[in-house]
């Protein structure tokens, strides 16, 4: 046989067919262009020049990686839609007299020519689109770039090698299943029937118990660092769930709206229902996985709008004044002493000489330690919760402050007695008991629980919940506990100097002023024995900040992208679905206007089915997000987003947008169904 002929073949079938090839084919050439473009900016060598870039250059780095796993897993999952509707004309081939070897070479031609299509489409686009790219996430760090285009060879043939593999996978795969099966088994897997499917009321029970497992979990969550641990064993449950109650638990609906006459003999919901409780058995699992990529889009894309849309009260949560300093010092008396008015000095200068004053002055001492709370008790010696999991959950940082400064800096008035104290916790940890003690020592009564204090920044980049204790007598409580070491000659319990202050000047002359400030204190740690116990570490808001948005910005970009990934994922395999049971219902339906029934009462029928079941994905994936909120907000913490409304407000838009998204989709692909069935168009749908 002809060489020739193979390819001709091969050529043949994918323009026959090309309502289903030409989709798959874009989504490929699309997934390599992602793939590309995600390689070429974790590498790009300019990019890594722009302030923050390092930063996305990481995140982007982890995303290669997903994009690896995902874009093998989604194009062997599609392509199982088209061998579905190609083995008919398959089984034809093997009846004319083509041998099972001969269809190896068609399937290998066919092949070849969409990997060859699909990867030169995809890095010829992966290369054009590229530098727009690159300028629009440089847009979203805030930097400059150069307007010079370039090529990654090396992320050219990364992304072609990559491809490669999963095409010659997804051949050899399909290989086996034509091995597999006899020619009149081919011919006939259109048209093989399946037995009337039971409701399999275990499967369902266990499916909403598993969900609902999942959604307690998810309430239930108290602190960061529990939510962070919980949360991939709650999406591990809800993605078994999901795929148990649309295999089951969809099918057990049509059955509970079947033994429902008043709704189920109606001529419109008669032929949908019977329709889909024969379907669900087997395309439960394609609803299911529509359900959870909606749900990775919703949840993906909400969390980094949240983040990105709020950086820059995540930015100030960090930095609570433009410049802060941070003084660690050896003893209690360090902590107001003329090495602090030394400092302030320092920065009065500096300040004046570029023309600025210091305003808005945050100042305070405190003793600070992590440890773990065992009913009233800090333990605050590391080995207790160093290599041990199931403490995690009870680790604390403390943060010992005076009632002076409380009080100064709250503008407040509050009085204690000996051996009370004031508490506040942060990250929404509460702290029930009402007494305390440090170590063996003394037990302090909780007089009162207050709502805020003037943090210094150090809370927003902890995964813990903060405790913070105001004394009457600092000095009385912390000394006993300001010498105590590790075993490894490491003290426990650090003392620190907070000042921060805000500056009304450009960004630029608050670097250049915290970069003096910076070079003054240094020379005194050097020079003037009376610094020798007084580190200084010095921030500023201005010099951060573009690290800081780098990874907000990389978090955004990488969600984006990702996220349009997903819904192409989705949207392919919403539309294989509704052509393939398009072509399946196509039959039913000559029958039933055989037998009488009107196009409109089709239209009705066809309207009650694909919205009952094109929506529930939907519905089901905007479920999952409103009780995930809770676990997704106790994570966003980490990074210092705490504006509920805010949050709320973010995600109930980024819900609402890819609705009306989803809506466009439905209304395509329903003409495209409705084409099928009934053999007409239809501009009303």
């Amino acid at each position: 046989m002809k060489k020739g002929l193979y390819r001709k073949l091969a050529l043949s079938g994918i323009r026959k067919n090309s309502r289903l090839y030409l989709p798959y084919i874009l989504t490929c050439a699309g997934t390599v262009m992602m793939c590309y473009i995600i390689s070429f900016l974790s590498q790009s060598p300019e990019f890594g020049k722009i302030p923050g870039g390092n930063t996305v250059q990481g995140f982007l780095s982890v995303g290669i990686g997903v994009m690896a796993v995902f874009s093998f897993i989604f194009l062997f999952y599609t392509n199982s839609f088209l061998i579905r509707r190609r083995k008919k004309e398959f089984g034809l081939y093997n009846i004319l007299g083509l041998g099972k070897r001969n269809l190896a070479a068609v399937l290998a031609a066919e092949t070849l020519t969409v990997a060859l299509v699909s990867v030169a489409g995809g890095l010829l686009s992966g290369i054009l689109f590229s530098k727009l790219s690159e300028l629009c996430l440089v847009r979203i760090l805030g930097g400059s770039a150069k307007f010079t285009f370039t090529v990654s060879y090396t992320s050219v043939v990364m992304t072609a090698v990559q491809f490669a593999g999963i095409f010659l996978v997804i051949y050899l795969y399909t290989l086996l299943q034509i091995r597999l099966t006899n020619p009149i088994g081919l011919l006939k897997s259109e048209s093989t029937g399946e037995k009337p499917p039971k409701a399999n009321w275990f499967a369902a029970a266990a499916g909403i118990l598993i969900l609902g497992a999942a959604y307690y979990t998810a309430l239930s969550v108290e602190d960061p660092v529990t939510a962070i641990t919980v949360f991939f064993f709650a999406v591990v449950m809800v993605i078994i769930a999901t795929y148990l109650l649309f295999i089951s638990g969809s099918v057990t609906l049509c059955r509970l709206l079947q033994k429902n006459k008043r709704y189920y003999y109606k001529t419109n919901h008669f032929v949908s229902v019977s329709s889909m409780a024969y379907r669900m058995k087997r395309n439960g699992a394609g609803l299911a996985s529509i359900c959870i990529l909606c749900t990775m889009v919703l949840v993906m894309i909400s969390s980094t709008v949240c983040l990105y849309a709020g950086k820059e009260d995540s930015l100030r949560q960090r930095y609570p004044r433009n410049i802060n300093l941070d003084a660690v010092v050896s003893g209690t008396a360090l902590l107001d002493g003329p090495q602090t008015e030394r400092v302030k000095q320092i920065i009065e200068e500096t300040a004046s000489e570029n023309g600025a004053s210091p305003e808005n002055i945050l100042e305070y001492g405190c003793a600070a330690f992590g440890g773990v709370i065992e009913g009233e008790k800090i333990i605050y010696d590391s080995s207790v919760y160093e290599n041990r999991l199931d403490k995690m959950d009870e680790v604390w940082q403390i943060f010992i402050v005076s009632l002076d400064d409380y009080n100064r800096l709250m503008g407040q008035n509050e009085t204690l007695s000996s051996g009370e104290t004031l508490i506040y916790t942060t990250k929404e940890v509460p702290y029930d008991n009402n007494t305390i003690r440090i170590g063996d020592g003394e037990t302090l009564t909780v007089k009162k629980r207050v709502n805020d204090f003037a943090d210094n920044g150090v809370d927003s980049m902890q995964i813990f919940p903060t405790l913070y204790l105001f004394v009457p007598d600092f000095d009385a409580v912390v000394n006993p506990i300001a010498g105590v070491r590790s075993d490894d000659d490491i003290g426990l319990v650090s003392l620190h100097w907070y000042y921060g202050f805000d500056l009304d000047c450009a960004d630029d002359t608050q670097i250049e002023i915290q970069n003096r400030i910076t070079e003054k204190t240094a020379e005194l740690e050097k020079n003037d024995e009376e610094f020798s116990y007084f580190h200084m570490i010095t921030e500023g808001v201005a010099k951060e900040r573009a690290d800081f948005y780098g990874l907000y910005g990389g978090l955004f970009f990488l969600g984006i992208l990702l996220g349009l990934v997903f819904i192409s994922a989705a949207v392919l395999i919403i539309y294989y679905k509704q052509i393939s049971e398009g072509y399946e219902d196509r039959s039913r339906f000559e029958i039933m206007r055989k037998v009488g029934m009107t196009k409109r009462e089709i239209q009705k029928s066809i309207n009650s089915q694909v919205l009952t079941v094109f929506f529930m994905p939907l519905i089901a994936s905007g479920i999952h997000l409103a009780f995930a909120f809770p676990i997704i907000r106790k994570m966003l913490m980490i990074f210092g987003l705490i504006n509920l409304p805010f949050l709320i407000m973010t995600t109930v838009a980024c819900f609402l947008v890819f609705a009306a998204f989803y809506l466009v989709v439905y209304r395509a692909t329903s003409r495209s169904y409705y084409r099928l069935v009934s053999g007409m168009r239809n501009d009303n749908l």
